[in-house]
């Protein structure tokens, strides 16, 4: 398969938004959230996510607008997964009241990623990538 110069350069701002989002983390907390929502790829990869973040124009030092987020999560174009994927990234920050349940919404890939992220907030950043839990 064959990438389109549109298709190639978008994936190449993802990364690069992607990589920001997790250089701007001031805290643990946020740094474990955005590699969670790094990982997870489908959900930054809506422009409504990056806009309600702060991600579209890409300054050198992101100021990532977490909050942003929990008041449009109705409306960023999330399917329920996604939504409970993003609630509970958001409770890791403290944003937001959802309950550890929402994880029964979650597939095997999006909860492995929630497990890694998870454990990286209680400091053990050693379960690697692609690691099966």
């Amino acid at each position: 398969m064959t990438l389109t110069s549109a298709e190639t350069t978008d994936g190449f701002m993802l990364e690069r938004r992607g990589k920001r989002l997790i250089e701007s983390a001031t805290s643990d907390r946020e740094r474990a959230a955005a590699q969670a929502l790094v990982e997870e790829e489908t959900i930054l990869a809506h422009s409504s996510v990056q806009g309600a973040l702060g991600l579209v124009d890409i300054p050198s030092k992101a100021k990532v607008g977490w909050e942003g987020l929990m008041g449009r999560v109705y409306s960023l174009g999330l399917d329920d997964e996604q939504r409970a994927f993003l609630g509970l990234t958001l409770s890791m920050l403290g944003i937001g009241g959802v309950s550890l349940a929402a994880v029964s919404e979650l597939g095997e890939r999006r909860l492995a990623v929630m497990l890694r992220a998870i454990a990286r907030l209680a400091g053990n950043d050693t379960i690697a990538v692609g690691t099966r839990i």
